[in-house]
């Protein structure tokens, strides 16, 4: 039988969604143009290319992350779900803010959109999904709508400070999405955290078989396609074989990802077995680490190296940080973001500022690290901060918040036609 007393968001979800869509159509009626190329600057081969990683990393937000949140057994619907609606949401309002904000995507007025652009605006997406899967069922459609749309914001103008003012890189700022979602994520399921939940969410929060399978599915619709995600920004440099070295260096520190999670999930388990949740997260930690790192990565065994140890130190996260969290924090991360995402981020920061001084002057590699050390620290204070605005803003009760009774299940927000009781 559906749930009584489940708070209707008839009111909230349609009329959030209709005035959202209509702002993006008059937006996109008066300042978005297709870019037109010309015949000798985008052939046949071009348009191919870029085109095969546009459908790879399609597939990675919609169908990887989207799999990937079923793990919950009551919450599978929801999982794939809302993650469709908050990716098509976010991608289209990522489009208008890179356009506004980065000063190649418009000119005379006028945003341009082309596949890089709707490349780029996918990659932002990717950073909302993984700062929902932080809050998955503690929120509701409309609460992850709005989260996601001031997240994307966020980003973007994560990425037009450290790029416009702090002149840093293109391709290391937006890999940055890792680190500022988790932590973004992570601190507004902070703010939301009710005491009730924990009392309320240990069955529902279970996984069987079936749930496992299909997040599995989508680990390895993330894992397959996790090259093309961090080689898809290198656009101008595909002559000097920058784009070939990320794929081949992602491949390998996602290989030796996957065998040092099963081995730390087998060896921190009392019974010594394996936990396939841990797995499904921690296989991917090595294209985490890897994708923030990626350009200053020259060798194979640096990319394994990598790949060993943020597996490693997500596989641990997995096993003790959640709970911990949750008890001494009062933080409770529903997907682990934190151990997938910041801190393999944060590692892959760390890679890169210690194999940049490494090949650099004393006095080069000074201005450098503190160069370095300051994109960070806006990127963490802006994902803290507004994270915990956005959690504070989510708490209002016009958003008709779950009841704590209510999270975790799919009955508070789907239809069921089979449990329906005929009069």
């Amino acid at each position: 039988m559906a749930p009584q007393y489940a708070p209707s968001l008839r009111s909230r979800l349609p009329l959030v969604t209709f005035l959202l869509e209509t702002i993006f159509l008059l937006l996109f009626v008066f300042f978005v143009k297709i870019e037109q190329h010309e015949p000798r600057e985008f052939d046949q081969k071009t348009f191919i290319r870029l085109y095969a990683e546009f459908q790879d990393i399609h597939v990675m937000i919609f169908m990887g992350f989207g799999f990937l949140a079923t793990f919950l057994v009551r919450y599978g619907f929801s999982g794939s779900g809302f993650n469709l609606l908050v990716a098509a949401m976010a991608t289209q309002w990522a489009v208008l803010m890179n356009g506004f904000l980065l000063p190649q995507r418009h000119h005379n007025g006028a945003i341009y959109i082309n596949m890089k652009s709707v490349i780029e605006a996918e990659l932002c997406a990717a950073s909302a999904l993984v700062a929902m899967g932080a809050v998955h069922g503690k929120t509701n459609p409309v609460q992850l709508l709005l989260m996601a749309l001031v997240e994307v914001t966020g980003f973007v103008v994560n990425q037009w400070i450290v790029r416009i003012l702090l002149h840093a890189d293109s391709l290391y700022s937006i890999m940055l999405l890792h680190v500022f979602g988790s932590l973004f994520g992570v601190m507004t399921s902070w703010v939301l955290h009710r005491e009730q939940i924990r009392r309320e969410k240990p069955e529902k929060e279970k996984t069987d078989s079936r749930t496992g399978l299909f997040a599995m599915l989508g680990t390895l619709f993330l894992w397959i396609f996790w090259p093309s995600f961090n080689s898809a920004v290198v656009y101008k440099k595909w002559e000097t074989g920058l784009k070939l070295k990320v794929i081949y260096g992602t491949y390998l520190s996602l290989a030796v990802s996957v065998v040092i999670a099963m081995s730390i999930s087998m060896l921190s388990s009392s019974k010594g077995k394996m936990n396939m949740v841990h797995i499904q997260r921690s296989a991917l930690s090595g294209g985490v680490a890897f994708g923030v790192a990626m350009t200053a990565v020259q060798a194979p065994w640096i990319a394994m190296t990598i790949g060993f140890c943020s597996a490693l130190l997500s596989a641990l996260g997995c096993r003790y940080m959640k709970s911990h969290m949750l008890f001494a924090f009062e933080c409770h991360d529903t997907c682990g973001v934190l151990n997938v995402h910041a801190i393999p981020g944060i590692l892959g920061w760390f890679a890169l500022l210690f194999l940049r001084l490494a090949g650099t002057e004393s006095t080069i590699a000074l201005r450098f690290a503190v160069h370095h050390i300051c994109v960070l620290l806006i990127t963490l204070c802006m994902s803290l901060v507004m994270g915990i605005a956005t959690g504070l803003f989510l708490k209002l009760r016009i958003w008709r918040p779950q009841q704590d009774r209510k999270c975790f299940d799919d009955q508070a927000f789907w239809e069921f036609p089979h449990l329906v009781v005929k009069l």
